[in-house]
């Protein structure tokens, strides 16, 4: 493929996220295996371009993506959810360092534990700290995403975690294929302000750290992967990742709030839909981590009071928590 010419391929979100990695010119990629992140690095890996390894665990992986980000390459790192768990304590702190070259963790969540043993929300990790988290819905956003998050990790010198779960990961989509950009060059310029945590400076990058969130706030409001569309005006429902395909097809005609991005949220966006529908539904997996913050707003939602804290959820699912057993209850 040459000259911009435009080619689709039928691919995973896992196959998507490597794709999207080579055409946003990432140059460094290391992963722990363990399902459903596996097959990430199996395809970033076909490309010559990138350098690519397996680490011994998840800590060193992410590590080894931080040295390439600090050298200025783009790097991603890969993992399951409870492999950012060994990670934490890298990603705490280079939270605070930023990033030269963009960087890019990604967590793949496990709802229903098909080969974990537990299901924990890695959403929350966002939130503790203190970076940006986008969510594709299907494999044309998985590649779409990835190359945003490596523009955000740049524009405001941040790691940026990407969270897929099981179904996105594994299932499949069309992907309109492009070709491979390489951003500006970036050198590594000696600064143990930014780079070396010892207190005294530390206090200074957590300072910087809060301000960033402020910007990052202001830039989800207009956020392109965030969308919003104004139907039924008696419904409206605010979902991302899988469960807005789900949502859509219990509850076609509804007003949606996609979210891709979901952290921070974008407060203002989310209080002027509220407005424009009489009730909401908040429909995500395992916890009421959108729901929380929603309500927090002052916004009255219905969620985690109807729909299941485990497991994952499905159509048939939604449409029994909301709808009722009958099957013949037309969606709404």
């Amino acid at each position: 493929m040459s000259g911009g010419e435009l080619m689709k391929a039928l691919l995973s979100g896992n196959e998507a996220v490597a794709r999207g990695a080579y055409e946003a010119g990432v140059e460094i990629a290391a992963a722990y295996p363990g399902t459903p992140s596996t097959e990430i690095m199996e395809h970033i890996a076909a490309y010559e371009e990138i350098y690519a390894e397996w680490s011994v665990n998840e800590k060193v992986a992410f590590e080894v993506a931080f040295g390439g980000a600090l050298g200025g390459k783009r790097s991603i790192a890969a993992m399951k959810h409870v492999g950012v768990n060994v990670a934490s304590d890298a990603l705490m702190t280079v939270s605070y360092v930023g990033v030269n070259g963009g960087l890019v963790i990604v967590s793949a969540d496990d709802p229903g534990m098909h080969s974990s043993q537990n299901e924990q929300d890695n959403r929350y990790y966002a939130k503790m700290a203190l970076i940006p988290m986008l969510e594709p819905s299907n494999s044309q956003e998985a590649k779409d995403f990835t190359i945003a998050a490596f523009d955000i990790s740049e524009k405001f010198d941040t790691p940026v975690l990407l969270r897929l779960t099981t179904r996105i990961s594994h299932g499949k989509g069309i992907v309109a294929l492009n070709d491979r950009c390489m951003p500006p060059e970036r050198t590594y310029e000696k600064n143990e302000k930014k780079y070396v945590m010892i207190p005294a400076y530390a206090r200074i990058q957590r300072e910087k750290v809060v301000e960033r969130l402020l910007h990052l706030k202001k830039y989800s409001e207009t956020f392109s992967c965030n969308s919003i569309e104004i139907n039924d005006t008696g419904l409206g429902i605010v979902s991302g990742g899988i469960t807005y395909q789900y949502a859509k097809e219990v509850f076609p005609n509804a007003s949606f709030f996609k979210l891709g991005m979901t952290y921070p949220l974008p407060e203002k966006a989310l209080k002027k839909f509220a407005e424009q529908v009489k009730k909401i539904y908040v429909i995500e997996e395992l916890e009421p981590y959108i729901e929380e913050q929603i309500k927090a707003l002052g916004i009255d939602v219905t969620g985690k009071d109807v729909l299941p804290r485990t497991g994952e959820l499905s159509p048939e699912l939604i449409k029994k928590c909301f709808l009722g057993s009958d099957k013949d209850k037309p969606a709404k």
